[in-house]
């Protein structure tokens, strides 16, 4: 339901602008004074506002500057009414940000179809803000072995279909990066892409993320809120870690995906919607239907479209090329020329198991090039130690793949030891000579020999 704010000194206005619009399926507020007005714009998200320009406290055109300085992420339409209307007020309005400029007595006709154009207007504005973000979120799968081929077609079979989506796969794997090329490919790729984390919100707070919540619904956070179902009309809604949500919120959502329709916190009328849904779990839904965690008719919902993600460690010949991807990202972000890799690095990389998938490896990129700020071609001894963690003594991980000689092995094991010991003091390096049993200049020139930064 769009929201309209009207200010205006005159009580008899307010009342029958309000009666109309209410009857368009308008919410309304109403404020005869511009402090008041000020603070509901601060506090509340409006679609539109109609803003006399005579006020008993302050001049319609100086609120209107005041609003336009507010730099709101959304900011509401503003529509100047005025009973004195001139020429040069008309500029001044259109100068300062109004949308248009109406005259009293108001025509009922020319008001609605004003306001109904105003907020399609704001609507445009905001769903290419959103846009223009996500062009510069790649919306493409990197990777040439044959599941992510296979992946790939299936992507290319789905895409253009409004059937919903399930996405199986391991944190890190990539899954929303599957559900954005999704969307760039479907018939919706023009209209918006909204993305909830349903582990990362509070379950006091779920159900007003993904619907909303009417003025006065909560006590905290703001005011009025556009739920993430909402915000994705026309366009595509991914869910993330879906199995996280409470069964509570489960209910609602099973009923929002059905009907296309919900009621937002604390609202009486309901709010219908064009949404494809998109969820993703890293989590066995069929065990959580057993165990009594999910829904099995909400499962039966979203899982229309099943897709597989596997792991990175079944895709290593993905590896070079993810390498390369992040590090001319991170060079570009942090102002680096090209950096290679040498092929002993990449060997190390594709031999570790990757718990964390292709996230970690992004991390672990962007780590190197940070640590190793003059390196124009990244070695093996660049890697962190978690690389090296296949064979362990006493705790310690030893590169016994590359120790080749005695020294070899002994270097390895002793800067594998002092990471660990770093690690434990949270990088102070006095307090890891002190538990090393070394002078600190003698543990800074081990460190240097060994090729581990300070920060490591």
């Amino acid at each position: 339901m769009k929201h309209v704010l009207i200010v205006d000194d005159e009580a008899d206005i307010r009342l029958s602008l309000e009666e109309i619009l209410r009857e368009e399926d308008y919410a309304v507020t109403t404020s005869g004074s511009a402090v008041e007005a000020l603070e509901l714009i601060r506090d509340v998200e409006y679609d539109a506002v109609l803003l006399d320009i005579w006020l008993p406290d302050g001049d319609g055109l100086d609120l209107l500057a005041r609003v336009r300085e507010l730099q709101q992420a959304a900011p509401p339409e503003i529509i100047m009414i005025s009973g004195h209307g001139t020429i040069e007020s008309a500029v001044r309005a259109t100068k300062l940000g109004a949308y248009d400029f109406l005259e009293k007595p108001l025509s009922l006709d020319r008001t609605l179809q004003m306001l109904k154009n105003s907020i399609e207007a704001r609507q445009l504005r905001r769903d290419n803000q959103e846009l223009q973000l996500q062009l510069a979120q790649k919306a493409y799968i990197t990777g040439e072995s044959v599941p992510l081929k296979a992946l790939r077609q299936q992507i290319r079979l789905m895409a253009p279909t409004n059937g919903r989506v399930l996405i199986y796969g391991e944190s890190g794997t990539g899954k929303e990066r599957i559900a954005r090329t999704m969307h760039a490919e479907s018939q919706r790729k023009d209209r918006v892409f909204v993305e909830l984390n349903c582990a990362a919100i509070p379950e006091d707070f779920i159900e007003s993320e993904l619907f909303g919540h009417c003025h006065g619904a909560v006590t905290s956070g703001p005011h009025e809120k556009r739920g993430t179902f909402e915000r994705a009309d026309g366009g595509t809604l991914f869910l993330d870690e879906v199995g996280d949500m409470s069964l509570k919120t489960q209910a609602k959502v099973l009923r929002a995906l059905d009907e296309q329709r919900f009621y937002p916190v604390g609202a009486h009328q309901p709010v219908h919607v064009d949404v494809r849904v998109i969820a993703a779990t890293n989590k066995n839904l069929e065990e959580e239907i057993v165990r009594g965690n999910f829904r099995e008719d909400l499962f039966y919902r979203l899982n229309v479209i099943p897709f597989f993600v596997p792991p990175l460690r079944d895709r290593t010949e993905d590896i070079p090329l993810l390498v390369q991807e992040f590090l001319m990202e991170f060079g570009r972000q942090y102002g680096r020329p090209r950096v290679e890799i040498s092929a002993d690095a990449v060997s190390a990389l594709k031999a570790y198991r990757w718990p964390g998938n292709v996230r970690e490896l992004r991390n672990i990129m962007e780590r190197v090039l940070i640590m190793n700020p003059k390196a124009q071609r990244i070695e093996r001894k660049h890697l962190p130690v978690l690389l090296y963690r296949e064979s362990r003594t006493d705790g310690v991980a030893i590169r016994t793949e590359s120790a080749g000689t005695l020294l070899e092995a002994r270097e390895a094991y002793e800067r594998e030891y002092i990471l660990k010991k770093l690690d434990e003091c949270n990088g102070n390096v006095s307090r890891a000579a002190e538990a090393l049993g070394l002078e600190r200049s003698h543990l800074y020139r081990k460190m240097k020999a060994l090729g581990v930064a300070p920060k490591e």
